[in-house]
């Protein structure tokens, strides 16, 4: 796969994770890392976001292709 999905993906692990932290234990480990309001802090949580967007318009591009039978191998 494209080193662009990897990178979403990891990503939105990482967003996954923090927000776990967050509703489980109150502690979000971005503003711990990079601080509660830094401009670094802003940008991880917007590479998140947007890698959550992309990832949502490839999943959603990928089951319309097997919906419609575009998707070749593996089946």
């Amino acid at each position: 796969m494209k080193p662009a999905y990897w990178i979403a993906l990891v990503l939105v692990v990482v967003g996954a994770v923090n927000w776990g932290l967050v509703g489980l234990f109150q502690f979000d480990l971005v503003a711990a890392l990079f601080g509660p309001a830094s401009g670094l802090s802003r940008l991880v949580y917007s590479l998140v976001g947007v890698a959550g967007v992309a990832l949502a318009g490839i999943a959603a591009t990928a089951a319309g292709s097997h919906r419609y039978g575009m998707v070749t191998g593996g089946h």
